[in-house]
C-alpha cells in the first residue's frame, strides 16, 4: 500500500540518520571518559578503544530506542508541517491507522532491542569488568612506565626508572620507596633486572643505597649495597569469580530471584516494552500546528522520554530496595503508559474535544462531515 510504503521509507531515512548522530555523540563522550579512567590508572591505556567499544554497545538499547522515537516524532511532524496529514485524513485515514505501518516498521527494532538488553547488555558489562580486574591485577613490574612513578598494585610501594631504561626485564637509575607497617625504606640503584627464582619474581639490584626509616622513634639506618634483592608480587590471586546482577545473565537472574536480580531483569525487560510505548507516544505527541512550528513538539517528547527512562531507573532502585514488587511495578509503569497511550490515541483519532463531549457527537479524523 503506497500509504504504509511512503511512511515507512521516511521512517528509515530518519532512523537510520539520528541512529548515526547520536552514535557519533555518544562514542565521543564514553572515549572521553575512558581517556580520563586511562589516566588515573583505572583502564589499561592499550585497551581504551575496546573498553570504549563495549561500553557504546551496552548503551545500545536506549540509543536505538531514543533513535526510533525521534525518527517517529519527527516524521509525523513534518508529515503535520507539510499538511500532508490532512491529505491522509481526507481519504478515510484516521490517526489509529498509523499504529499498523509504525509496528511494521519497529517490530525488527524491538528484536534488536531485546537481544540487545537480555544478552549483549551483561555480557558488555562483564566484558568491561573482566578488563579492569585483569589490569588491578597486573604484578609490579607490568605496571612500572619508564619516566613515571607508579603504585604498586597493594598501594605499599612506589617505583620509577629512568626513561632511557633498554627494556621491560632492565632498568636505569632505579627508585623503590615502600612502606611496611611503620617502617619506610627508600631504595635507590645504578641498575636493576628482573628474574625468577623457582615461581617468584625477584627485582635484583646493584650498586645503590637504602635509607630505613622507623616512623615511631624516628631513628634512620643507611645501607649501601653492591646487589640487593627485592621480593615483588609473590601473590597471583585468579580474578573474581563475583558477578553483579549488571554482569549476570538473563537466565541467572531467572534462576536467582534475589531483590537485586529482579530489578536488574525488570530493568532489561523493560527497556524493551519503553520502546514499544515509545512509539504509541510519539504518534500521539507528534501532532503540531504549523504555524507554531515543530520545535516546542520536540522539545516536549525529549522530556517524556528522559521522564519515562528516569522513572525506569528509580523503579529498579525500588525494586533493589524492595519497596515495590516488581510485577506490580512492571504493570504500574509500562502498563499505566499503554493505557494513557490508547486512551489519548483514541482522543486523537475520534476528533474529541470538550464540546464533541458535551453534545455527544464526536467524529473521527478522516470521516466526511
Amino acid at each position: 500500500m503506497l500509504f504504509h510504503s511512503a511512511l515507512r521509507k521516511d521512517l528509515a531515512r530518519n532512523f537510520g540518520a539520528t541512529l548515526l548522530i547520536l552514535v557519533t555523540i555518544v562514542m565521543t563522550i564514553i572515549l572521553i571518559r575512558t581517556l580520563g579512567q586511562a589516566s588515573r590508572g583505572s583502564v589499561n591505556p592499550s585497551e581504551v578503544m575496546l573498553v570504549m567499544g563495549l561500553s557504546v554497545l551496552g548503551q545500545m538499547t536506549t540509543i536505538i530506542t531514543l533513535s526510533l522515537f525521534i525518527a517517529c516524532v519527527a516524521t509525523l511532524s513534518r508529515m503535520y508541517g507539510e499538511s500532508e496529514m490532512v491529505i491522509w485524513f481526507s481519504s478515510g485515514q484516521g490517526l489509529a491507522q498509523f499504529v499498523r505501518p509504525l509496528f511494521r516498521f519497529s517490530w525488527p527494532i524491538f528484536l534488536v532491542i531485546a537481544l540487545l538488553a537480555l544478552l549483549v547488555w551483561p555480557w558488555s558489562h562483564q566484558q568491561i569488568q573482566d578488563l579492569r580486574q585483569r589490569f588491578e591485577k597486573r604484578n609490579d613490574v607490568e605496571r612500572i612506565a619508564p619516566g613515571q612513578f607508579q603504585e604498586s598494585a597493594g598501594g605499599n610501594r612506589v617505583f620509577f626508572i629512568d626513561k632511557d631504561s633498554p627494556g621491560q626485564n632492565w632498568g636505569n637509575n632505579v627508585f623503590v620507596s615502600s612502606r611496611d607497617g611503620r617502617l619506610e625504606s627508600v631504595t635507590t640503584a645504578s641498575q636493576g633486572r628482573i628474574e625468577f627464582v623457582g615461581q617468584d619474581r625477584f627485582l635484583f639490584l646493584e650498586n645503590g643505597q637504602q635509607w630505613l626509616t622507623n616512623l615511631d622513634t624516628g631513628v634512620t639506618r643507611l645501607t649501601q649495597f653492591e646487589r640487593y634483592q627485592l621480593l615483588i608480587d609473590a601473590d597471583t590471586a585468579p580474578l573474581s569469580d563475583v558477578r553483579s546482577s549488571r554482569q549476570s545473565t538473563t537466565l541467572q537472574l531467572i534462576q536467582q530471584p534475589t531483590l537485586s536480580n529482579q530489578a536488574e531483569l525488570c530493568w532489561r525487560i523493560g527497556l524493551v516494552l519503553t520502546a514499544m510505548n515509545m512509539v504509541l507516544l510519539a504518534l500521539v505527541l507528534s501532532a503540531v500546528n504549523p504555524r507554531v512550528g515543530r520545535s516546542y513538539h520536540l522539545g516536549l517528547a525529549l522530556f517524556v522520554f528522559v521522564a519515562y527512562y528516569n522513572l525506569l531507573t528509580v523503579g529498579q532502585s525500588w525494586i533493589s530496595a524492595g519497596r515495590v514488587s516488581a510485577l506490580s511495578f512492571v504493570m504500574a509503569l509500562h502498563g499505566g503508559i499503554l493505557a494513557l497511550s490508547l486512551l489519548w490515541l483514541g482522543w486523537r483519532h475520534m476528533n474529541w474535544n470538550w464540546r464533541n463531549l458535551w453534545t455527544g457527537t464526536p467524529r473521527p479524523q478522516g470521516a466526511p462531515s
